[in-house]
């Protein structure tokens, strides 16, 4: 467990911010690295990069029983949304970073929380609440704007 914050853990909102302001640096490095690279070339080197985070992953946090334990569906829904993620969504936000202004692009693209707001109420059963329904609008709104 990562130390920190109240109790000596640090909590979900922490780890939140944390998540955040790491997103907030990568696509300004990434903006400035498509200056000079094409896209499919940058996602390239990137995933260059979480295979450096994988090697490291593997050999000082994950133990082979705890790969073992994994059922074969649970491994497939992940590497899909491993490649849907890393793979796909990447490559169309490089295109989309690369022709626009990175303040217009990551707010645009940064909207899938609504996505999965709306997909986790179709088909989850989560529960549709007046402060969600007023989020999505004013999300619907703020790209509406950017547009």
């Amino acid at each position: 467990m990562i130390s920190g914050g109240e109790g000596g853990k640090v909590n979900a909102y922490q780890f939140a911010v944390l998540a955040a302001c790491i997103w907030g640096v990568v696509p300004v490095l990434e903006k400035i690295g498509l200056t000079k690279a094409e896209p499919f070339t940058a996602l390239f080197f990137r995933c260059l990069g979480v295979m450096v985070g994988l090697l490291f992953l593997g050999a000082t946090m994950i133990r082979p029983a705890q790969l073992r334990a994994v059922e074969p569906k649970t491994i497939f829904i992940l590497m899909v949304s491993g490649f849907l993620a890393s793979f796909a969504a990447q490559i169309v936000f490089y295109h989309a970073l690369k022709q626009g202004d990175v303040s217009r692009i990551v707010i645009i693209a940064g909207s899938y929380p609504m996505v999965s707001f709306i997909l986790g109420i179709l088909f989850l059963g989560e529960a549709l609440t007046g402060p969600k329904a007023v989020g999505v609008l004013l999300v619907i709104s703020g790209i509406w704007l950017l547009k």
